[in-house]
Formats: structure tokens, C-alpha cells, sequence
């Protein structure tokens, strides 16, 4: 007889299609890591298991049946995170989270550091309203976002010292002549180097080096997002080349993102 066990926190990150009526619900655990769950007449119409769709977080109760592939017998909708569908960047940011998630955790890996990060920038997503100003902040929830998930997964931008010396990569910012090299495979340099895959001034050094804390870097007072939308689009590119480097593929909704919010740049896709 198939055991069944309670799962009571799970954020779903991908479903596909599984046969002519289930699906296949991929979901992240705090102890153990990404698991596939097959689910049965999740396709039909009006099935009870209609809700096991991405970008939500689930309770989830699993048949520990025969064979490889668990079973999704019930699920509880802790939180839809409806938000996300207000605006195509918020969408297309909580989808890139959940895809660099997948490349990051492996099956049976605990995870609890990866899924309340997880939780948390979807959850600054979901809150956000349509508009441009939504917009730049979608993307620089996304680069934080990214950045959180890289270092937990061991992949952390060494943005604290030069690659050449080892010396304290301290931005003297004003100093408009000032610039580091971005050189993928070592981390940052100060001055221009051959081979580097971009330039960054001191403002957006000391910018990509504040994302390593908590909290989106606000300008006191008002409060407003620290820096213009061209400058978060950079910041998104570095890190397009890092994971390039470091993983063995790129998310598909990091182009989708850039996509969307080029056109208000007026940027090329890079």
C-alpha cells in the first residue's frame, strides 16, 4: 500500500504536460531540495488538482507509491502570488527566479535558505502595480533576486576586491574617471582590461555591491529606487555573462525580461 506524506511548504517553479491528462509539477522544499511530482487528471476540466500551477506556494500531500516518480494526491494554495500576472516584467522576473532555482538546487538537496529567498522577491513582485516605475523595480528585483539565489548557491559575485591585487574594491564615487573591468571568469578589476566584458563606473560598482544586503538601495527622504532603468539593464547583462560562465545554461525568461524592457531604453538586445 503507497504511504502518503505531508509537504507543508512548497513553491511551484515549472509545470508540463505528463501523458494525455496529468501533468508534471516541479516545486522546490526547504528539506529536500527540487522534486518532479506527477499529477494525476490534472489537465482535465474542473480537475481537483487544477491548482498545481507555477508561481504559487503549496502545501502538497505525496503518495510514496512505486516507482521513481512521486504522486501529487492533494494540494492546499498557501499563496497564489496573483500579482505577478499585473505586468509581463513582474511575470517574466518570478519566472527567471524559479528557473535559476532549478539550475542552483539539485533533487534531495535540503533548501530552506533557497525557498525563503524564493519567497521572499516574489513576493516584492507580487506587490508591485503596473507602470514604468514597476517596471525598473521588477528589474532590479530581479538582478537582487539573482544575486541572492547565486550566493546561496555558492556562485556569489566577488564584487569586495580587485581579482589583479586582491586589495578592497572601494568605488570613489564622483570620481567620473574611476571605471573596473568585469572580466566573467575572475570576478572585477580595477582600470580597463583586454578581454573584459564590460566597464562599470564607480556608481554602478557601488550599486551592484549594495544589492549583497537585504533591501533595494532607496535614496533617503523619498524613498525612490537608486538608479535609472538603463543602469538596472546593465546590471541584468553582467549578470547574463556570469551565469554563462558559471552554469550550463541560461534562464530563457533572462532574454524575455531583457526583451520587455529594452524598448524603453531604447537598448539593442545584447
Amino acid at each position: 500500500m503507497a504511504q502518503a506524506r505531508l509537504i507543508e511548504t512548497s513553491l511551484s517553479l515549472k509545470v508540463s504536460p505528463l501523458g494525455e491528462r496529468d501533468r508534471l509539477l516541479t516545486v522546490i522544499t526547504p528539506g529536500e531540495g527540487v522534486l518532479r511530482l506527477a499529477v494525476p487528471g490534472a489537465r482535465r476540466l474542473n480537475s481537483r488538482l487544477g491548482g498545481a500551477v507555477p508561481l504559487r506556494e503549496l502545501g502538497l500531500l505525496v503518495s510514496c507509491g512505486r516507482g521513481s516518480l512521486q504522486r501529487l494526491t492533494q494540494l492546499q494554495v498557501r499563496h497564489p502570488f496573483a500579482g505577478l500576472g499585473k505586468c509581463l516584467e513582474s511575470l517574466a522576473a518570478a519566472q527567471l527566479l524559479a528557473e535559476l532555482t532549478m539550475l542552483l538546487v539539485q533533487q534531495g538537496e535540503p533548501a530552506p535558505a533557497n525557498v525563503n529567498l524564493l519567497r521572499l522577491h516574489w513576493q516584492r513582485l507580487d506587490q508591485l502595480a503596473m507602470g514604468e516605475p514597476s517596471q525598473r523595480e521588477a528589474v532590479a528585483i530581479a538582478v537582487q533576486g539573482t544575486i541572492h539565489l547565486l550566493a546561496s548557491g555558492g556562485l556569489a559575485l566577488p564584487t569586495g576586491w580587485c581579482s589583479m591585487d586582491q586589495g578592497p574594491l572601494i568605488p570613489p564615487l564622483g570620481h567620473w574617471e574611476w571605471c573596473c573591468s568585469f572580466l566573467p571568469g575572475e570576478g572585477f578589476c580595477r582600470g580597463r582590461h583586454q578581454g573584459a566584458a564590460m566597464t562599470l563606473n564607480a556608481s554602478e560598482m557601488a550599486l551592484l555591491q549594495r544589492l549583497q544586503g537585504p533591501a533595494l538601495p532607496r535614496r533617503p527622504g523619498d524613498g525612490d529606487l537608486m538608479g535609472p532603468l538603463r543602469v538596472w539593464l546593465r546590471l541584468l547583462r553582467l549578470l547574463r555573462f556570469w551565469i554563462a560562465q558559471h552554469l550550463p545554461r541560461q534562464p530563457r525568461s533572462l532574454t524575455l525580461l531583457e526583451q520587455l524592457v529594452a524598448p524603453s531604453t531604447g537598448a539593442a538586445h545584447p
